[in-house]
């Protein structure tokens, strides 16, 4: 088939499937699916992660630790500690290998401790370091304590500027 290339936007009513086909075999093999439930399966040419936003996979740290960066690479940790906890990012190298990072992946992070009932306080390790606009603004886009209880969710965008050091701020 020809290659179309458009000036304005593409519709449809069923989705978009972005493909790749074997020149030996024929098959095909779906790369991603854009629709009302939409799913990336690789990225890995564009150096961007994205999360789905209804985080099926989710990881818990409970008491003062490292999060492995898988628990970290799900984009959402809950926390439901009744004593102060302290999560300790990743390092860069560890993050940057679970998830293929590059310069310019961006992963959102989320911390939910409304089921909690202490403040849990995020602690960078090597290559992971708060950003200027946290140091800058510490009351807002620096603020490493999340709540408990009702107000306990944070976002912490995490930008790598490397492929084994990232940046992170506090978004939410």
């Amino acid at each position: 088939m020809a290659s179309t290339t458009f000036t304005g936007p593409v519709r449809s009513q069923n989705g978009f499937q972005s493909i790749t086909k074997s020149a030996t075999t024929g098959a095909v093999t779906v790369n991603a699916t854009f629709g009302a439930t939409t799913s990336v399966t690789d990225l890995t040419t564009t150096n961007l992660v994205f999360t789905d936003q209804n985080h099926p996979t989710t990881s818990a740290v409970n008491a003062t630790a490292t999060a492995s960066a898988a628990a970290v690479a799900t984009g959402y940790i809950t926390s439901t500690s009744a004593a102060s906890t302290t999560i300790t990012l990743p390092t860069g190298t560890a993050l940057g290998t679970q998830i293929g990072a590059t310069r310019g992946t961006v992963l959102e992070l989320y911390i939910d401790n409304t089921a909690g009932a202490s403040t849990v306080t995020i602690a960078a390790n090597t290559n992971a370091v708060l950003s200027s606009a946290g140091v800058d603004t510490a009351a807002s886009f620096g603020d490493l304590t999340v709540a408990s209880g009702a107000t306990g969710l944070a976002r912490f965008t995490i930008m790598f500027s490397s492929a084994t050091a990232y940046v992170f701020t506090r978004t939410a």
